[in-house]
């Protein structure tokens, strides 16, 4: 028999997991689908809840998460349950103290990325679960409560373009989060502190939310925000409703986005190829750029490597379409390949280069502009780099998400004793500004740097100048981002896929 609650405002008792230092409720739901591509809307859940399986995951396209994190063949991933109407559920990981000091605990609400597409790191999978990072919070007499948020993905989240709602991954996070307004405080979490942090989609979920004015006391973008995806006219969300349509017609004339059985319109989207999605534009969203929203702090990260998710497609390109692409730049065009080593005799380099250009300016640049907003008003940003490379192949290097295994420590890292430290002073840091503290010394004037070799420290400038290519991103903030587009849309359209 696991744990039991009387939760006071759900008005049911719940049965979590249970182990030596934490209780985990898994597969609460926040919220009830009435229908596809209908709002969420809250739920009343029955007087007795068994929280002791995960609840289902959004129908999606399958991928192998384990190809891009390198986890090996023989630890085997759990199979994770599906069902469209019921994925609006989220895990709740409450630290096992003595019950008078289990109140008013701060609360980390995290959303998983996946390119919005679908869920590349959950509590089921293992890759993002909570009870590492809490028994930590525990040991550093900093508890915190955890809560993992599921919800809609890839065409499921688009809308269907007729006059009901928009955004709707948007939706049910957002419902999610008033879920945890009203319902936190029966776990003995604190309403009023709460950080939503994400990684990848995740954290352009997260920017998304801050523009929105959602009511978090502080924010942690890893690996994105809205400046990786940026929320798009109706005219593009209507194309991407459109292709889907046109592969759902081939499997079955009849067939429409909002009749069709759901496996027929996974298939769609994988016989699209499409591997990605966006948000649409919306009167919340028009001030994305320069709104702090209501968050008083925030925590601003990336790895080393972040374009490895193009890598194959980059590779793959002739090196004269990649010159090419760079001459779309009209006037930049010379001192951009100058820049990246772009260069017709050396396709090694020009490829490198390539990628080297989408790092920067979708990862790197975007940082920087998030740094002088909101020191601009008054609110202190975090930054750091991780730089720890992959714990069971390190000549991957620190790739796109390899933070997701480190933070989280919920697999077997086996020998890899510099990952699991580095592992171990990332939680740390994190705990610490979880509860407000500054999570290093040096604090928001500085940069932090996670790895190599299980390295935790600031950066001195001249450690920050051979980590990043500084200049390079200074210059790419002075130029035209029209120009810069045109770049970006020739090397990464098409070319992005989490099986790199």
């Amino acid at each position: 028999m696991g744990a039991m609650l009387q939760h006071p405002t759900l008005r049911s008792t719940l049965q979590g997991v249970e182990d030596s230092t934490t209780v985990q409720y898994r597969g609460v739901p926040y919220g009830r689908i009435p229908k596809r591509f209908a709002a969420a809307e809250f739920v009343q859940v029955p007087g007795y809840l068994d929280c002791t399986q995960f609840g289902p995951r959004c129908p999606q396209v399958q991928v192998d998460i384990g190809h891009l994190l390198r986890i090996p063949l023989n630890r085997n991933l759990p199979q994770e349950v599906e069902d469209e109407l019921r994925c609006t559920n989220l895990d709740v990981v409450v630290p096992k103290l003595d019950p008078s000091h289990l109140v008013q605990l701060p609360v980390l609400a995290f959303i998983h990325g996946g390119s919005q597409a679908v869920t590349f790191g959950s509590s089921a999978s293992g890759v993002c679960d909570m009870r590492t990072f809490v028994t930590d919070s525990i040991d550093l007499r900093k508890p915190f409560i955890g809560v993992n948020i599921q919800y809609r993905l890839n065409i499921l989240a688009v809308g269907d373009g007729k006059g009901g709602p928009c955004n709707l991954a948007l939706g049910d996070q957002e419902l999610a989060l008033g879920w945890i307004q009203t319902h936190i405080a029966g776990f003995g979490g604190d309403p009023d502190n709460v950080t939503i942090a994400g990684e990848s989609a995740g954290a352009v979920y997260c920017h998304a939310h801050i523009a929105r004015n959602a009511p978090v006391k502080q924010a942690v973008l890893a690996s994105g925000s809205l400046y990786l995806s940026p929320p798009q006219p109706p005219k593009n969300v209507s194309i991407l409703r459109d292709t889907v349509l046109k592969y759902l017609k081939e499997l079955d004339p009849e067939a429409g986005l909002q009749s069709a059985p759901v496996h027929q319109l996974i298939t769609a989207i994988k016989q699209s190829g499409l591997q990605s999605f966006f948000l649409q534009a919306e009167d919340r969203l028009d001030k994305w750029e320069e709104n702090t929203g209501k968050v008083q702090r925030i925590m601003l990260s990336d790895v080393q490597n972040e374009a490895v998710i193009w890598q194959a497609g980059v590779r793959g390109m002739e090196v004269a379409d990649i010159i090419s692409t760079f001459d779309k730049s009209g006037p930049l065009s010379d001192e951009l390949k100058a820049m990246y080593h772009i260069h017709a005799e050396r396709p090694t380099s020009t490829k490198t280069g390539a990628l080297d250009f989408i790092n920067d300016y979708k990862f790197v640049l975007p940082i920087n502009h998030l740094i002088r907003l909101f020191k601009k008003s008054a609110k202190p940003v975090y930054r750091f780099l991780v730089d720890e490379s992959n714990p069971w192949q390190p000549s991957s290097g620190a790739h796109h998400a390899v933070d997701l295994i480190l933070l989280f420590g919920g697999l077997d890292m086996g020998d890899a004793y510099a990952a699991r430290r580095t592992g171990r002073n990332m939680r740390e840091a994190w705990i610490r500004f979880i509860n407000g503290d500054e999570p290093w010394v040096g604090g928001a004037d500085s940069w932090h740097a996670f790895g190599p070799h299980g390295i935790s420290k600031s950066l001195e400038k001249w450690e920050l100048d051979s980590y990043k290519r500084v200049s390079n991103v200074e210059r790419l903030s002075q130029m035209d981002t029209n120009l810069l587009n045109n770049v970006l849309s020739g090397l990464a359209t098409g070319n992005v896929s989490l099986l790199n």
